[in-house]
């Protein structure tokens, strides 16, 4: 069973910058395209950035275009979204994951960012 563990999250300002890291089997990141996605209360999983894991093409939603940034060390295993001007619609439980999972419903627990006003 392939684990990810997110950490990162917690309580910012509007405007405001966090780095959430995630940390994954290190071959997964060599073989499988891995996302960020995040869940607002009473809403369903949003795919807010991905990364492939041949040429590192990213692609992002447009409510984070600009603002998040992704990036990934395959070495160490661990991926990382950098958010920036965080916005309280920013608000959710992050996850980090492949493309894969999500589409199956696999999910970790997640690491929980609050933008407040």
């Amino acid at each position: 069973q392939v684990q990810f563990l997110e950490s990162g999250g917690g309580l910012v300002q509007a405007g405001g910058s966090l780095r959430l890291s995630c940390t994954a089997p290190a071959i997964i990141f060599t073989t499988d395209t891995v996302a960020w996605y995040r869940q607002a209360p009473g809403k369903e999983h949003e795919l807010v950035a991905s990364m492939s894991p041949g040429d590192d093409n990213t692609v992002y939603s447009d409510s984070v275009k600009g603002r998040f940034a992704i990036s990934r060390d395959k070495a160490k295993g661990t991926m990382y979204l950098q958010m920036n001007s965080l916005k309280r619609e920013d608000t959710a439980l992050y996850f980090c994951n492949t493309i894969w999972r999500a589409g199956r419903d696999y999910w970790g627990q997640g690491t929980q960012v609050t933008v407040s006003p």
